[in-house]
């Protein structure tokens, strides 16, 4: 199919690489954001050798890696500090790093210039008050009393979304793990030249993000999923690297700034039916949404959006292209998913231990598959 209408809700990651996917292939796209400000929290994100070969294919790569940190291999430690592996990671672009580490706002920049640079439209500041799909279009209002009609429409709007709970209200729900993820920003170590992962019922990592700068993320169990004010939120992460390895426990005492600390629960979440309702499908956390632990959350949703582009330009209808696109995606997802939550699992004592080593291998040999 050629030369369709499209709108994608939430511009994201995988709403912003849903558009550039769609517009390479000279499709209309209006993208839509609930954030007037589309702001984006300011540490990082790991971008495995998957998503070097997908900025690749969306033609974003250079920008991407001038933008980001690469690495090429993963360093493994035990609870008390010793490192037990280094794991070689693939290249799957010749010539370029394997992985990388990048700030979310770089990320966001990158992928938001080249969307609107080949001819999105994106509008802030919206969300959609109602979807009506009559079989051959789908008639959206808007939150600001507009409308507009449109060959389908991709709910990119995240682990909450609005537009799954319209087409599909009786699917799987986000769950909260137990666990949930500590972030913050310090200036780079010197010598890191790998995502460094430590192990232990506190997991923490280190990964670069800049020559300057590298972030730490440390996921901890959490009782009855409790709030933490953003007072006082620098001590709270501080006092999560007790049990931690000496290295971490050092860092800790960089952790200052209750503004600097990002911090989220891990909630998981499969779609296993359907990801569509006739002209309306779902992309990334809206249909897959993964603990960080093999670093593949984004990954996925990128991957998402340039498969979906492909079924969409070989498909004869916009049904067709949608079910191709989720039994292509589906198995792929399921496994980041699946086993994600058994390391989460293993850590909180819900699941048996997981060796971070093997679970490492493992994923890359399965993201080094073609899409």
């Amino acid at each position: 199919m050629n030369d369709l209408d499209i709108l994608i809700i939430g511009a994201g990651i995988g709403g912003l690489s849903a558009a550039i996917a769609l517009r390479r292939k000279g499709h209309l796209v209006t993208l839509i954001e609930r954030d007037p400000q589309w702001s984006v929290y300011g540490v990082g994100i790991i971008q495995q050798s998957n998503v070097v070969r997908a900025m690749d294919q969306l033609g974003v790569l250079d920008a991407f890696l001038d933008a980001a940190c690469g690495f090429d291999a993963v360093e493994v430690f035990a609870p008390d500090g010793t490192k037990v592996a280094r794991i070689p990671t693939p290249r799957l672009v010749e010539g370029k790093p394997a992985n990388v580490g990048i700030g979310r706002r770089a990320l966001q920049k990158v992928l938001g210039d080249r969307a609107k640079a080949l001819g999105a439209e994106l509008r802030l500041g919206l969300t959609v008050a109602g979807l009506d799909d009559d079989g051959t279009k789908v008639r959206a209002r808007f939150s600001d009393g507009t409308e507009g009609a449109y060959d389908a429409v991709i709910g990119a709007d995240g682990v909450y979304s609005q537009t799954r709970d319209m087409i599909l209200p009786e699917a799987e729900r986000p769950e909260f793990t137990g666990q949930s993820v500590w972030r913050y920003n310090f200036p780079r170590s010197p010598g890191l030249d790998a995502l460094q992962v430590y192990n232990g019922p506190t997991g923490a990592g280190l990964v670069p993000m800049s020559a300057d700068l590298m972030y730490m993320y440390v996921t901890t169990p959490e009782l009855g999923n409790p709030k933490y004010p953003t007072e006082g939120l620098a001590a709270a992460m501080r006092g999560k690297l007790a049990n931690c390895a000496p290295a971490i426990r050092d860092l800790g005492e960089q952790i200052t700034d209750d503004a600097g600390v990002v911090y989220r629960p891990l909630e998981g979440m499969l779609v296993e039916g359907p990801w569509n309702k006739g002209r309306i499908g779902l992309l990334g956390d809206a249909v897959h949404a993964t603990t960080p632990h093999l670093g593949q959350g984004a990954g996925m949703a990128i991957e998402d959006a340039i498969v979906l582009a492909e079924e969409i330009e070989q498909a004869e209808s916009v049904e067709q292209a949608l079910a191709a696109y989720r039994d292509r995606r589906f198995e792929r997802c399921a496994y980041i998913v699946r086993a994600s939550l058994a390391i989460c699992n293993g850590q909180i004592g819900k699941g048996p231990p997981v060796d971070n080593h093997k679970a490492t291998a493992e994923m890359f040999a399965v993201v080094s598959q073609p899409i």
